[in-house]
């Protein structure tokens, strides 16, 4: 009669602990997702400061070569307009 009480108490502790875990990463995956895209508008930011810089005209998307999706940047101020 014991042996399955012990049973139930150490799955209970197991999915207790899964569930910590299952959590902790999900926190984790998120702000991955966020420092990646936080990543991502920089490095736009940064490309159309450079080609300021240089000179350049900024590249559209007509001037990609064919067969290549062409990128676009908005900041995000513009989006919070």
């Amino acid at each position: 009669m014991t042996l399955p009480w012990f049973i139930a108490g150490a799955a209970l502790a197991v999915a207790l602990v899964a569930w910590r875990q299952a959590r902790q990463t999900a926190k984790r995956l998120a702000q991955l997702s966020e420092m990646y895209w936080e990543l991502k508008y920089q490095q736009g930011e940064l490309r159309v400061r450079l080609q300021r810089v240089e000179g350049e005209p900024p590249s559209s998307p007509s001037q990609a070569a064919p067969g290549q999706p062409g990128e676009s940047f908005v900041p995000l101020t513009s989006l919070k307009r």
